[in-house]
């Protein structure tokens, strides 16, 4: 007898789906009855909140959802934060989990993990949360989670099987084959206005977030033919590279490029959500746009929040990018274009403002050094807010955190693992911080399990430095922010990795060369040693 939870990971397979993150328990045994038949990798990560942050990771690297088998309850609330983060930066993950027998759902009688609504609980996290009430409903579910990734802004779909229908017959439904979904094209009109717009402007601006990632050449082919200076979002880092002499980087919130901002005449802004953690981290509600903004995004919703466009363009960034290039004439970068020297002049006077974060600028340098082609993960941590202002690379989805949108703490170890699951062949480094680290540090295990060669470099500040920073700064006399920091080499050893304290550069150079490839390298870089002024 062909079981629902057999079928499912059938038609899994069938889409694409090649890794599963998850814990079994109890109520999901059913589900993993058909996995070890299947060509389907399972990793197993020490916590729930890991499996969706390892899901978020591998789905920015690979552009395919990240798949997570939950159980009932506390597998449930515990993933709830992976998938919030997921939900804020638009990544795309399923989370299939179980729930109690039909018959119990929502009595309130104490079963086991019982919540009076899962579904409700995961709804503002969620595209849709689905509860599967026949083992027949579930092929048009999938399909529908599927169209979401496929043709919408994606973000997580929940599925719930009642353990009645996990383990109920199956045998004849027919495995469907994946219905390729086309995502939206502009409307002819607004399109050739804004060209229109856009081929006049004496100043444009160009504006890139995370909803360009797949359309890299796009991007530098029209930045170049608007002869327009670019600024990217933290998601859209490497759309354009670092010689590039139109980039500003992502540095929106500073007051060079918030006068850019203010002095064009024509803001082109695709895939963003102009939303505060890009475009306002210094919470000063001062970037402003001066001319008229045009605005492409795949949510229709999005277009009209945060600054009001005067020109809507409802499309996919990609395929909008290639129509309006067929409207443009092509143009190549030059370094003495109009906008190459506007954009010169603001990266100059960037550069006068991160005069005093040289220490931090050396650090990225000497990793690079060793591992050009390193792909970055972060926390919220010190190293992540300096490098996304002062780090650029050359291709897009190799530097992601948790910085942004959400802002989670421990994000950046288990998402690093995601990450280097879906592309194992680019050296992962993982930026965390001493606070953030331990909220998720069990999933080194999960890693030596794996045999995940991640590099974790670990800025050790002895606290939530940063948070104290902030509390002196408004006189508030700080409180919760001097924690007890353990012996992270001891314990990155006891889980099987390899660890060491870099001394300098040097030493640092050194560990970097000789990471070992089957298990994590945890490298601990202490804030008052020659890595900081």
């Amino acid at each position: 007898m062909t079981t629902c939870g057999e079928f499912l990971v059938k038609q899994l397979e069938a889409w694409g789906v090649d890794t599963v993150f998850g814990i079994p328990g109890v109520h999901t045994v059913e589900l993993y009855r058909g996995l070890p038949g299947s060509a389907i990798r399972h990793i197993t990560p020490r916590h729930e909140q890991g499996a969706g942050f390892m899901a978020d990771g591998y789905a920015r690297v690979t552009g395919k959802p990240g798949v997570c088998f939950i159980i009932t309850g506390p597998g449930m609330t515990n993933i709830l934060t992976a998938m919030g983060q997921a939900y804020a930066d638009s990544i795309p993950m399923l989370v299939i989990s179980s729930v109690n027998e039909r018959a119990r759902l929502a009595h309130g009688n104490g079963y086991l993990h019982e919540l009076p609504n899962q579904r409700a609980m995961s709804a503002g996290v969620t595209a849709f949360s689905h509860t599967l009430m026949s083992v027949e409903e579930l092929p048009a579910v999938l399909a529908r989670a599927f169209a979401v990734f496929d043709s919408e802004r994606p973000r997580p779909v929940h599925i719930e099987l009642p353990l009645d229908i996990i383990s109920a017959p199956a045998a004849h439904l027919s495995v469907r084959p994946r219905v390729p979904l086309a995502r939206p094209a502009p409307a002819r009109s607004p399109l050739h206005e804004a060209a229109a717009k856009l081929a006049k402007a004496q100043k444009p601006l160009l504006l890139l977030g995370g909803g360009c990632v797949a359309a890299e050449a796009e991007a530098r082919a029209l930045a170049s033919a608007l002869d327009a200076p670019t600024a990217l979002t933290i998601n859209a880092k490497g759309l354009l590279p670092p010689e590039h002499p139109l980039l500003l980087g992502s540095n929106q919130s500073l007051v060079p490029v918030r006068e850019l901002a203010l002095e064009a005449d024509v803001v082109l802004a695709i895939g963003t959500e102009l939303g505060e953690t890009d475009y306002d981290v210094v919470f000063d509600g001062n970037f402003k746009i001066g001319g008229e903004l045009i605005r492409i995004d795949i949510d229709p919703q999005q277009l009209m929040r945060n600054h009001a466009p005067s020109i809507a363009i409802h499309s996919d960034a990609r395929t909008a990018m290639r129509a309006l290039l067929e409207l443009l004439p092509a143009r190549a970068a030059s370094a003495d274009s109009p906008g190459a020297q506007r954009a010169a002049q603001v990266r100059a006077r960037l550069a006068e403002d991160f005069s005093g974060w040289a220490h931090y600028r050396r650090l990225f340098e000497t990793i690079l050094e060793v591992l050009p082609e390193a792909r970055f993960v972060g926390d919220s941590t010190q190293t992540v807010y300096s490098g996304n202002h002062l780090v650029e690379l050359d291709g897009g989805r190799r530097w992601f955190n948790a910085s942004t949108g959400y802002g989670t703490l421990g994000y950046g170890l288990p998402a690093a693992i995601g990450a280097k699951l879906g592309e194992p062949r680019r050296p992962v480094i993982s930026l965390m911080g001493d606070g953030g680290l331990q909220f998720t540090l069990p999933e080194l295990a999960s890693a030596v399990e794996a045999k995940v060669g991640i590099i974790v470099l670990l800025w050790n500040n002895h606290g939530y430095g940063e948070i104290k920073r902030y509390m002196e700064r408004r006189d508030i006399t700080p409180l919760g922010v001097d924690i007890y920091t353990p012996d992270f080499l001891a314990i990155a050893r006891g889980f099987g990795c390899a660890a060491e304290r870099a001394r300098d550069h040097a030493h640092l150079r050194e560990l970097l060369r000789h990471a070992p490839a089957d298990r994590p390298l945890l490298v601990e870089v202490m804030e008052a040693t020659p890595f900081a002024p």
